[in-house]
C-alpha cells in the first residue's frame, strides 16, 4: 500500500517535489516484523517503483534517479540481512529457553492440586522477564500422617538465586521424610544453607547471604497447622465467614545467617478448620510498589476473595497485583493458598494459638 500510493502521489505533486526516497519506509518497516523473504520481496517492489517514477517523468539513467535507485537497493539488502540476524538470534533464543524453562521446572516442581485433606494452588511471577523462578521457592511432600509445606525467599532475585534455592528445595525434599519433629526439620535446612555458603558465597559477600523460610505442618487427624517461621512472613489466615487473621510467630533468624540446633525453633500451632484458607507469600507480594511508592495492600485485598477457592484467590491476586505494579515487578513474587475442605474428618483441637519449644514438643 505504501509503495502504491507513493508512487501515484508522487506523480500527481509538482514536478519539483520528489517523493521517491520514500519509497525506502516499505522495507524498513516490514522488517520489523516479517522475515527476510517477505522483505526482500518488498524492498524489490520498492526498486522497481523507484525505477518506474524515472521512466515515468524520463529521467531514468539520469545520474540522480540512478543514485537512489542503489540507494534503496542497498537499504533493501541491509534490511534482509538484518532479518535473518534477527531470525537467527531469535532461534538461539528460543533453544536457550527451552533448555532453561526444562531446567526450572525441573528445579520448581508444580504443587499438586489435592494433598491430603488441603486443596493447593500455588503462583511464582519471577523478577526477570527471561526466568520462570528465581530466589522464592515452594515445596510440599506428604509424610506419615500428614502434609509438610515450605516456602522460603533466597536473598537476591531472579536467576543469580538459583543456586540457594536448587539447595534448599533439594534439602527439604530429602529432609521433611527423616525428621519426625519440624526444629529438627528446620535445623537440617539451616546446616545445609551454612554449609553451602561456606563454600561457594562470594567473599564479597560475606555474612549477606540467608535465605527465609517459613515451615508448615497440617496432621490429617488435627484441625490444626503448625509452623515454623525463619525470617519469613506471617501467612494470613481466612475464614469460609469472610474473616481475616494474621497468626502471631515467634520467628527465628533465616537459614543460614547463624547456626543454630533444634532448640532454637519455636513451633506455632493455630487452628486451621474445615473451610479454613491460609494463604502463603514471599515479601516480593507485599513490598511490590506502583508509581507512587506505595505497597501493595495485599490483606486489603484478600478479604473480597477468600470465599472463592485456592485457585480463584490466586487468580485475582495475580491480576490484581499486575494492575497494581503496572506489569513490572521488583522481586520474585511467590504464593501458595491452601485449603482445608469441609468434608475433611479428624479430632477436633480448639483453641487459640499455643507455642511449644522444640525441645518440649519431642
Amino acid at each position: 500500500m505504501l509503495i502504491v500510493v507513493i508512487t501515484a502521489v508522487d506523480q500527481l505533486v509538482p514536478e519539483d517535489i520528489h517523493l521517491g526516497p520514500l519509497l525506502v519506509i516499505a522495507p524498513a518497516i516490514t522488517a520489523s516484523f516479517a522475515g527476510p523473504q517477505l522483505t526482500g520481496l518488498i524492498g524489490s517492489l520498492a526498486v522497481a517503483a523507484q525505477a518506474y517514477i524515472g521512466w515515468h517523468f524520463g529521467v531514468l539513467f539520469s545520474r540522480n534517479v540512478l543514485v537512489q535507485i542503489l540507494a534503496l537497493a542497498v537499504l533493501s539488502v541491509l534490511c534482509v540481512f538484518f532479518c535473518m540476524v534477527r531470525e537467527r538470534r531469535q532461534r538461539q533464543l528460543a533453544q536457550v529457553r527451552s533448555v532453561a524453562e526444562a531446567a526450572q521446572h525441573g528445579l520448581l516442581w508444580p504443587l499438586p492440586e489435592r494433598m491430603g485433606t488441603l486443596q493447593i494452588a500455588c503462583l511464582y511471577l519471577a523478577a526477570e522477564d527471561e526466568a520462570k523462578i528465581g530466589g522464592d521457592l515452594y515445596a510440599a511432600t506428604r509424610i506419615t500422617g500428614g502434609v509438610r509445606i515450605m516456602i522460603g525467599d533466597v536473598r537476591g532475585k531472579g536467576l543469580s538465586a538459583i543456586g540457594e534455592a536448587a539447595l534448599l528445595l533439594g534439602a527439604f525434599r530429602e529432609a521433611a521424610h527423616r525428621h519426625t519433629s519440624l526444629p529438627d526439620l528446620t535445623a537440617t535446612l539451616d546446616h545445609s544453607v551454612t554449609r553451602y555458603l561456606a563454600d561457594f558465597e562470594p567473599t564479597a559477600e560475606a555474612g549477606e547471604r540467608f535465605a527465609t523460610a517459613l515451615l508448615l505442618e497440617f496432621p490429617d487427624e488435627d484441625h490444626i497447622v503448625r509452623m515454623i517461621s525463619c525470617g519469613h512472613p506471617p501467612p494470613l489466615l481466612l475464614s469460609p465467614a469472610g474473616a481475616l487473621t494474621v497468626p502471631s510467630l515467634h520467628p527465628a533468624p533465616p537459614l543460614g545467617a547463624t547456626e543454630t540446633g533444634p532448640d532454637a525453633y519455636t513451633i506455632d500451632t493455630v487452628p486451621f478448620e474445615p473451610g479454613d484458607t491460609l494463604l502463603l507469600y514471599t515479601d516480593g507480594v507485599i513490598e511490590a510498589r506502583d508509581r507512587e511508592g506505595r505497597f501493595y495492600p495485599l490483606e486489603t485485598r484478600v478479604v473480597h476473595w477468600n470465599t472463592t477457592g485456592p485457585e480463584s484467590l490466586l487468580h485475582h491476586i495475580h491480576r490484581d497485583l499486575l494492575a497494581h505494579t503496572r506489569g513490572r515487578l521488583n522481586d520474585d513474587a511467590a504464593l501458595v493458598a491452601l485449603h482445608r475442605h469441609p468434608d475433611s474428618h479428624g479430632h477436633r483441637r480448639h483453641g487459640r494459638v499455643t507455642h511449644s519449644s522444640g525441645a518440649a514438643r519431642r
